[in-house]
């Protein structure tokens, strides 16, 4: 998920921090967390160097900024941050898997922004429209959501899917998204690795999804831009190399990893990433470069430029909308 800090324009009076004992705790959480345990020791000991020299403040808002720029200084990993909240954080371990607020959290958060999904249209010359943001919410949480949007869109000739304010998600609703972008037969997407394993967890299709497919063999073109991060990268990374979709737009942050969130002080939570994407065919990810557009246009021009292509897709397959989508493109 994304992180959600408070912006500086809203922020109450500064709160303060005890250094030493927020940088031991990101210290130690690192080096029990990290997905690579040598960049965790290199970066444990930038933050060990930072302490000893007096570089850390106890204003919380600086220290979280200064702690944060020492994290990402050896790998540039954008997951790892230690992040200020204006409101504390509810009180919780720091054990893996007690995550009763944040689910909390998040269904709060899904409620105020239609589960993510924010916009699902048809445009003329039946080529579907879905906007997803701010995130990719738990399947679990809005999965009714998207299947009411993606069952919408299902009979459309083709489909623009925009991520381009989209700055995180679940694995599970890119599976669930994907799956209705596939047939029955299932394919295999990225997967995860955690710290300890020797192999990647497998990530698939699935063979049935409730509600209505757009299916695998009508055009897809996904919108990205340079705030595209984390999931929404992980559904544009998997449906171009799946050749399933054509992405427009703006190269992607790139955030391959999948973070966890632990309070370290009642403003301030260490996000540290506990797994790696990893394809199953290049054993590769996007971390670091980004997902890149087979189409490059500045982001405010990838809806435009996408619905002339899916125009001219509809157009080329002769369907019924075909003449509806030549009098659409000639009005672009």
């Amino acid at each position: 998920m994304p992180e959600t800090a408070t912006p500086r324009s809203a922020r109450k009076p500064p709160d303060e921090a005890d250094p030493a004992d927020v940088v031991t705790k990101v210290r130690a959480l690192l080096e029990a967390h990290y997905v690579f345990p040598d960049i965790a020791a290199a970066v444990s000991g930038v933050l060990a160097e930072g302490l000893a020299a007096g570089r850390y403040p106890s204003d919380a808002p600086e220290l979280a900024a200064a702690v944060t720029a020492d994290l990402q200084s050896v790998n540039g990993d954008k997951h790892l941050r230690l992040l200020h909240h204006d409101e504390a954080l509810a009180a919780r371990t720091l054990q893996r898997g007690d995550d009763a607020e944040e689910i909390a959290f998040f269904a709060r958060w899904a409620d105020q922004t239609c589960g993510g999904v924010a916009c699902v249209q048809r445009l003329a010359g039946n080529v579907g429209y879905l906007d997803l943001q701010p995130v990719l919410f738990p399947a679990a949480m809005c999965g009714e959501i998207m299947t009411a949007a993606m069952s919408l869109v299902a009979t459309t000739d083709a489909l623009i899917l925009d991520l381009r304010h989209c700055a995180g998600g679940e694995d599970g609703m890119t599976v669930f998204v994907a799956s209705y972008l596939w047939d029955h037969d299932r394919v295999q997407l990225c997967g995860l690795r955690e710290r300890h394993d020797t192999a990647p967890r497998q990530l698939w299709t699935l063979p049935y999804v409730p509600g209505r497919r757009f299916g695998k063999t009508k055009p897809v073109y996904v919108l990205t831009s340079a705030i595209t991060f984390s999931g929404g990268e992980h559904l544009s990374y998997d449906l171009q190399r799946l050749g399933r979709a054509t992405v427009v737009g703006e190269r992607t942050r790139g955030g391959a990893h999948s973070r966890e969130g632990f309070p370290v002080h009642p403003h301030l939570e260490a996000t540290i990433s506990v797994a790696e994407s990893v394809n199953p065919v290049t054993g590769g990810n996007w971390e670091g470069t980004g997902v890149r557009p087979d189409i490059e246009v500045i982001a405010s021009q990838a809806r435009d430029t996408a619905y002339r292509l899916a125009l001219q897709a509809v157009i080329a397959a002769g369907t019924s909308s075909a003449a509806e989508a030549s009098s659409a493109l000639a009005s672009t």
